[in-house]
């Protein structure tokens, strides 16, 4: 059965094999049947092909995964596909019976197995390419923390909608919340709440919509299930004379010694309308002066070319930079990123007198300020670096000032010409009186 692209497969081999865009085998001229499955990622999983029921052309073919490269090595592998195919020439089926024991995995083992083969973008222009490591760790993070610690126990197959919406309205009430130390200077906080109840809820219908690919369960209990799926669109963004609060806590700030890294982070996130990551982690070969750009090679669209305004650009200039450190803001200590916003922001907020502000807001607050400034959806877009259209379109109403005023001035010549003009302008003063 070895393929006619067959070559020996050896630990030199792997070491070199480069990954594709898209996954590729390798098949071993030694023992027919015997591979390496090679993911985009550069993951190398050694696999086994055979035909069930002893063999023959009319038998369907089966794939079994052996184990991944470097927790196996290359003779381990070929000692236990020699077993595997040894199995099948006698009749036996290795794979239909690996399947049935996974009808009886436990949501706790499914996460497992979500984490090694199932973490991949499974809809919009990323399709099919592996999660961003944080948000791996994000997801899998949460799946743990809420999924196992609630559901982890059941069976795979035993999970219902009316679970799912148990599940969901615990994590709302903060039944999953934890708080424990796991080292020197490190915890595990779990909170729970609406938030995190929609987060986990996704990440849960993802990780069922692989077990169905998978043949683990016929259907996603979570398509089912009746849930708070979404908290709309969020609204919240500064206003001018909130942006020059922000900008005067952060000149106080500075006067009193507080770290002038996190300071200018949270001034680029306002002058770019990045996102948070992509500034903390902002590298110096990524800023173009010359074309005013941000070349930003990994994002959460992937690779994208950000428009700098002028104040930005003259900003960045400004930056002194760290010896030996490509990042426009290097660690203080060690190599890396600045990782110190997390506990310097809410000082800044509150040096500044506003509530429910997070780093986001400022991005909101770009795109709310270009749209209700007159600029196309597309120009705010390519600000912001969305991936598609539906992802400016919440700025297009997120301002409601521009359009109160565009009514009233539309409203005040209907109403002079229906000869009511001057009672709307007097509800309209008394309206401003009160």
């Amino acid at each position: 059965m070895a393929a006619s692209n067959s070559i020996l497969i050896t630990k030199r081999l792997l070491d070199t094999t480069e990954p594709k865009a898209k996954r590729h085998e390798i098949w071993d001229s030694q023992i027919p049947g015997f591979g390496v499955r090679v993911g985009p990622s550069g993951s190398k999983t050694f696999i086994v092909r055979y035909r069930a029921d002893g063999g023959g052309r009319a038998a369907p073919k089966r794939f079994v995964s052996i184990g991944r490269f470097g927790a196996l090595t290359v003779e381990q592998a070929r000692k236990r596909a020699k077993e595997i195919l040894g199995a099948a020439a006698f009749g036996e089926d290795p794979a239909a019976e690996r399947n049935s024991k996974r009808l009886e995995l436990k949501i706790s083992g499914l996460v497992d197995l979500y984490e090694e083969e199932g973490c991949y973008i499974q809809r919009g222009v990323r399709q099919g390419e592996p999660m961003k490591p944080l948000t791996k760790q994000y997801t899998i993070g949460r799946l743990r923390h809420h999924v196992v610690r609630l559901l982890g126990h059941k069976r795979i197959t035993e999970l219902t909608a009316g679970d799912v919406e148990r599940f969901f309205h615990d994590v709302e009430q903060g039944k999953s919340r934890n708080d424990r130390k796991i080292g020197h200077r490190k915890r595990i906080v779990v909170r729970g709440g609406p938030g995190a109840a929609r987060k986990a809820f996704r990440d849960l219908s993802a990780m069922y919509s692989f077990a169905v690919r998978r043949g683990l369960v016929e259907a996603n209990p979570c398509e089912k299930a009746v849930v708070k799926k979404t908290d709309g669109r969020r609204t919240r963004f500064l206003s001018l004379a909130e942006v020059k609060k922000l900008g005067e806590a952060c000149d106080a700030l500075e006067a009193e010694g507080l770290n002038a890294k996190a300071l200018n982070i949270t001034r680029l996130w306002i002058l770019t309308g990045c996102r948070r990551q992509e500034i903390v982690e902002l590298q110096w070969s990524e800023v173009d002066f010359d074309r005013g750009l941000l070349l930003l090679a990994d994002t959460k669209t992937g690779q994208s070319v950000r428009p700098l305004s002028g104040a930005a650009i003259g900003f960045l200039r400004n930056i002194d930079r760290t010896d030996g450190s490509d990042y426009v803001f290097p660690a203080d200590i060690g190599e890396g990123y600045f990782q110190g916003t997390k506990k310097l922001w809410p000082k800044i907020v509150a040096k500044a007198g506003l509530k429910d502000v997070t780093p986001h807001t400022l991005r909101h607050t770009m795109g709310a300020i270009s749209t209700s400034s007159g600029e196309a959806l597309a120009m705010t877009g390519a600000i912001l670096g969305h991936a598609n259209m539906r992802s400016t379109m919440i700025y297009a109403h997120i301002d409601y000032d521009p359009m109160k005023e565009a009514a009233d001035r539309v409203g005040n010549r209907l109403a002079e010409a229906l000869g009511t003009a001057s009672q709307s302008v007097h509800q309209h003063e008394s309206v401003e009186a009160a």
